[in-house]
């Protein structure tokens, strides 16, 4: 066995010795290679990727998740300023099931369950009516964050307290909710009246009207009937501040939108304030126009033309005889030469054009238009490049000329426009960071590493092959030298046994030091 072990060892070091120093290095680095390739292999194949288990969490309730894992001795990990916690993905959904059958996260809020567990004898009235509606107001906060863009809600329900008399007074409850809503998010009128709903129906005696829902920003949801379509029921303030409000919330989220695609969701704020002209204009316009523009004449609906001649001799002094006594005293007629007598008259009735309107002005004209928009940097940047700048002032100037009633829109200078927008750069300071939960997946560089270590590998076996191939052919060259220098004798024995033994001879005599080798090979065979 040792001299096995000599045997390996020797021909290694020959190996090695035959080698050349580039040849050395290229085997050398492929082993380190390989072995750091290994080894990274290992950890990232055996690191696992983590995934939110539980998200939107009080701190309360990341505690008791976290406090419970650390027990079981599970790795986890906080993030979203303590709101998420992410465990490795192939225990997701086995945790899931197994803290639920144990009641975790619990909030630490009354609800249903809570009656099971202090359920008692001494209970008073008081006691019960107090987490009585300490649990409708959890289950309804737990009912509303089931909704889709709502992170979670806040209920105060207030009962009305019972009379010792009886009245015909029905008492009504009162709620008020306050919900998280989900950044960007906007709830449409479907989903509000759904609200309203299932707080009105969760608790008795709780009309529409006494509920009260709002946003975290203070921003009130007003109920509004499904059947309604006009604002018959506001006052003429209310119905002007509500449309107000629905034509400025239209372009801010248009706007939002647009520019939130260019620069980035959380990187632009608008704001924008309208003047809205709400007279109404009633008017009748009777207009009287030539058919023809041009010559400014009408149109002719009947033509009479009159012609008349004359033609007559001359009449002789005293008139024409005849009948009768002559009258004494009355001269006669002075007679004439030859007459002719000719008139044209032509009567043309001529008919315009007569236009009736009866004009009824819509109401809710824009008359005057202010865009504020504030535009963060990128990372790295203090401000945005002026170039970027003129293009967001060029598209928001369209935006105000599209915008305002289209007479007084072109009276305005592209001057006066600007003056209406405001564009500024900066970085936001109140802006709510959240981390975003990293993907554990191989680098780029890892397989670019392995692509070098398998050629190299490949390369490695190319040239042992070669240098085998190389070591076969010199054999083969070898062989035919010894069977051409070692002559034939005519009574020499030409069997197998006869020519390794005139082999082997040659060998000792050439190289005894291989032949020492080989003999050692043969006895430690033995």
């Amino acid at each position: 066995m040792n001299e096995k072990l000599v045997q390996y060892k020797e021909k290694g070091t020959s190996f090695w010795k035959e080698r050349t120093s580039a040849q050395k290095g290229i085997i050398v680095g492929s082993i380190l290679l390989l072995i750091t390739m290994l080894i990274l292999l290992t950890i990232f194949g055996t690191k696992s990727s983590f995934v939110p288990l539980y998200s939107n969490l009080t701190v309360q309730e990341t505690g008791q998740i976290k406090e419970t894992l650390d027990a079981r001795g599970i790795a986890s990990e906080i993030s979203d300023n303590g709101t998420t916690i992410s465990v490795p993905d192939t225990m997701v959904d086995t945790l899931k099931v197994e803290l639920a059958a144990e009641g975790i996260p619990r909030s630490g809020s009354i609800d249903y369950g809570f009656f099971r567990d202090r359920m008692g004898i001494g209970i008073t009235d008081n006691e019960f009516s107090l987490m009585e509606r300490a649990a409708v107001q959890t289950e309804l906060g737990n009912l509303i964050r089931n909704i889709d863009g709502v992170n979670g809600a806040n209920v105060m329900i207030t009962l009305p307290e019972e009379r010792i008399w009886v009245s015909d007074e029905l008492m009504t409850a009162s709620a008020s909710i306050v919900i998280n809503t989900a950044p960007g998010y906007q709830l449409e009128p479907r989903q509000i009246r759904a609200l309203y709903h299932l707080v009105s129906k969760s608790v008795p005696n709780l009309p529409v009207d006494n509920i009260v829902i709002m946003n975290q920003m203070f921003e009130h949801y007003e109920y509004r009937d499904e059947n309604s379509q006009d604002y018959s029921t506001m006052t003429a303030y209310e119905h002007q501040r509500k449309i107000k409000q629905d034509i400025e919330r239209d372009l801010q989220r248009q706007l939002t939108q647009m520019l939130g695609t260019m620069m980035g969701r959380d990187s632009v704020l608008v704001s924008v304030t309208t003047d809205i002209d709400f007279t109404q204009e009633n008017r009748q316009e009777e207009i009287v126009t030539p058919v023809n523009e041009e010559n400014m004449e009408g149109l002719a609906v009947s033509i009479e033309r009159i012609t008349e001649t004359y033609e007559g001799e001359d009449v002789p002094e005293g008139g024409v005889a005849g009948t009768g006594e002559a009258i004494p005293g009355y001269p006669g007629v002075v007679g004439g030469g030859n007459g002719s007598y000719e008139r044209i008259e032509e009567r043309v009735n001529n008919d315009v054009n007569r236009i009736r309107r009866d004009i009824v002005e819509s109401p809710y004209k824009i008359r005057d238009l202010g865009i504020q928009v504030m535009v963060e940097p990128p990372d790295g940047e203090d401000e945005l490049p002026i170039e970027r700048l003129n293009d967001i002032q060029q598209i928001l100037s369209t935006i105000v000329r599209t915008s305002i009633d289209g007479n007084l829109a072109m009276q305005l200078t592209p001057e006066e426009i600007n003056e209406k927008i405001f564009v500024s750069s900066q970085q936001f300071a109140g802006k709510v960071e959240i981390e975003a939960i990293p993907e554990q997946t191989v680098p780029n560089w890892l397989y670019v590493i392995g692509g070098i270590l398998v050629a190299i590998i490949i390369l490695l076996i190319f040239l042992l092959f070669r240098k085998k191939k190389q070591s076969e052919e010199e054999e083969e060259v070898i062989e035919e030298a010894v069977s051409n220098e070692i002559p034939d004798l005519p009574n020499e024995d030409d069997s197998i046994s006869a020519t390794k033994r005139k082999q082997l001879e040659r060998m000792a005599r050439e190289k005894p030091d291989e032949f020492a080798k080989l003999i050692r090979t043969w006895l430690a065979d033995d």
